[in-house]
């Protein structure tokens, strides 16, 4: 699958994550990605100095690009960017909303001159309503969306740890962009996505926005517990470590309360008889829970929920992933030298992934205006 997409051209004028997180998994396929990049860089080349002197953003969303330094507002470079658009098969931005617009490389014109294009634009908001024109970053539209409104504890919302919008924006425009690749096998048409990181989230936000509307149900915050089934979340054991289960349905119930808590009676018990009951009860149930944890170690209560036929985990911290025994890595080759990386998610015919490398600003803008303008000479 490394060169799946051999022979499709992307150019794209990206910063940050989502777009590049969309073009880094194109190029990771094998499709050649120009990167267009102001003359200082995409600003996500200084989020962070802690990866050999490098951003860890720019590390794990730029391999396998070229990068290209140009100013679109000089009427040389405009036209470079014109001959390389011209070429190619995708073109993805994420700069602020109508810049590109006014500067004649909206979606509508570009596909009107070149009918087989196909144009991903990636904003906050869309292209239309009250917001659409602003700037947008992920914490903004965590907020915006409800996100941080259901994560966090009792004592106050909190941002999802990873830019989760801008990485729904990103699978979104990935998924989408393929889908036109092969919708213009069929038709030879390109096409016009537009994804926002407002949209993208928003529809992960389903269930507690359905149970919103239609039960007048408010998703409560529960830190490591889980909002909507009862027993799910995180427990000490007497050596101090935590341990996540889960209880999904009845048969599990019954397992959990006859081989792990040892409590049959419970099975039946009135406010403990299904998962509705369980989440209105939840401060008594977990009462019982918990002392039942905190007479076993964290390897014994493991132990018994694998008996019981649960599903269970450690609440691990980064250290303990960068040790887990199934994180798999890859290793990318970067200007200051061999980095691996946490390797993409999807193994195909079990061959293991081989990365392409990062490019340094700028690395390879002569070599690409000499290519392409020479090809429009021709």
């Amino acid at each position: 699958m490394n060169d799946s997409l051999a022979g499709i051209t992307v150019v794209a004028v990206e910063q940050a994550v989502a777009a590049p997180y969309a073009s880094s998994r194109l190029a990771d396929a094998g499709a050649r990605v120009i990167k267009i990049e102001r003359r200082e860089g995409d600003f996500a080349r200084d989020y962070d100095r802690m990866v050999r002197g490098q951003s860890a953003y720019f590390v794990w969303l730029n391999r396998g690009k070229e990068s290209v330094c140009l100013d679109i507002k000089t009427a040389d470079d405009r036209l470079l960017l014109q001959t390389l658009i011209a070429q190619a098969d995708v073109f993805i931005q994420n700069l602020k909303p109508g810049s590109l617009h006014q500067l004649g490389f909206g979606h509508a014109a570009l596909r009107a001159l070149h009918p087989r294009l196909i144009t991903c634009d990636i904003t906050g908001f869309g292209s239309s309503g009250p917001r659409s024109h602003l700037k947008a970053y992920d914490l903004i539209v965590q907020a915006e969306a409800g996100l941080c409104s259901i994560t966090g504890n009792s004592t106050g919302p909190a941002r999802v740890g990873v830019s989760v919008c801008d990485i729904a924006a990103g699978m979104t425009a990935h998924s989408a962009i393929l889908q036109a690749l092969f919708a213009r096998e069929r038709t030879g048409r390109g096409s016009g996505i537009q994804i926002s990181l407002f949209d993208a989230v928003a529809d992960w936000m389903n269930v507690p926005f359905l149970q919103h509307v239609h039960a007048r149900h408010e998703t409560v915050r529960a830190g490591v517990s889980h909002p909507s089934l009862a027993p799910y979340g995180a427990f000490r054991c007497k050596d101090g470590r935590d341990v996540i289960f889960s209880v999904q349905n009845d048969r599990e119930w019954v397992n959990f309360c006859t081989l792990f808590l040892f409590r049959p009676d419970l099975v039946r018990a009135q406010g403990f008889a299904d998962n509705t009951a369980r989440i209105a009860n939840r401060p008594a149930l977990e009462q019982i829970i918990t002392a039942r944890f905190t007479e076993l170690t964290s390897l014994e209560a493991m132990g018994a929920l694998q008996e019981a036929g649960l599903a269970y985990g450690e609440l691990n911290d980064i250290g303990k992933l960068a040790e887990h025994p199934h994180l798999r890595t890859v290793a990318v080759e970067t200007p200051a030298g061999s980095i691996d990386v946490i390797a993409p998610p999807a193994i195909v015919d079990g061959q293991a992934p081989s990365l392409r490398p990062l490019s340094a600003l700028g690395q390879h803008t002569a070599a690409v205006r000499s290519e392409f303008l020479e090809r429009r000479a021709s």
